[in-house]
């Protein structure tokens, strides 16, 4: 790759925009130190409590545009939780929200050039999925005490089937904070790394127009799977709310 540079060829590395650096100085990253991630984090909340706080502050008979896009998505998510939930789920419903917000920002400020994507680390996702995960097991014990551990035995299966089932059923469970934060990081990590290999070759005249096109086309996915991905992570939070509400159904 160094020789390839020195030659004037063509040299980039895909991965380089997900390495996690110290906001201030070039020393090594601790514990307290404030980087890119932080940084990025942080803006994806204040935009979020700039959409939903500032913007419906006046809550205009006509709404303005910011109020509007507010209400929408609150409406949006609402109907989701209710849909999929039910309306004993309601209550439970800030937490839905608050994580489908912070995705969707955290997910479009990093489509912005030269900004960073949280949502493309494990650490971050992974911390959503476990909140999740544990949020629910500790609720449906709440509500249901012993009773929540019907929800792995299938009553509807064979006897002799019961056991069996019941052995993938709890493996499936405790592997639902892996899918559920894996699946977020690796699609947005992916979308990003290839929008970089596009904009490389960028750089070589005889591809250039053709990569322009491939960047447009893919940018466009992004914004799509960017929203894609804040709904599936919500809609499966849902899913596994209903699961701790009524383990039996």
């Amino acid at each position: 790759m160094a020789d390839a540079a020195k030659e004037g060829g063509l040299v980039f590395h895909p991965m380089d925009q997900f390495i996690v650096k110290p906001l201030f100085g070039d020393g090594a990253v601790g514990m307290f130190t404030f980087t890119n991630v932080a940084l990025w984090l942080l803006l994806a909340v204040a935009c979020v409590v700039a959409l939903m706080v500032l913007g419906t502050s006046k809550r205009a008979t006509v709404p303005t545009r910011t109020q509007s896009i507010a209400e929408l998505a609150y409406g949006f998510v609402y109907k989701m939780v209710e849909d999929v939930t039910g309306k004993d789920a309601v209550k439970y419903f800030p937490y839905i929200f608050t994580l489908f917000m912070f995705i969707l920002f955290s997910n479009f400020l990093a489509l912005i050039p030269m900004s960073f994507s949280p949502t493309s680390h494990i650490a971050v996702t992974a911390i959503l999925g476990f909140g999740v995960f544990f949020a629910v097991t500790i609720l449906g014990f709440v509500k249901n005490g012993v009773g929540f551990l019907g929800l792995f035995w299938v009553s509807s299966a064979p006897l002799a089937l019961r056991p069996i089932l019941a052995l993938i059923e709890v493996i499936s469970y405790f592997v639902r904070p892996v899918s559920h934060s894996i699946r977020l990081a690796g699609n947005i990590m992916a979308g990003h790394a290839v929008l970089k290999v596009f904009a490389g070759f960028a750089a070589i005249t005889v591809v250039a127009p053709l990569s322009v096109l491939g960047i447009t086309a893919i940018y466009a996915l992004e914004v799509l799977v960017s929203a894609i991905q804040a709904y599936v992570f919500t809609i499966l939070t849902c899913v596994y709310l209903k699961d701790a509400l009524h383990p039996s159904h």
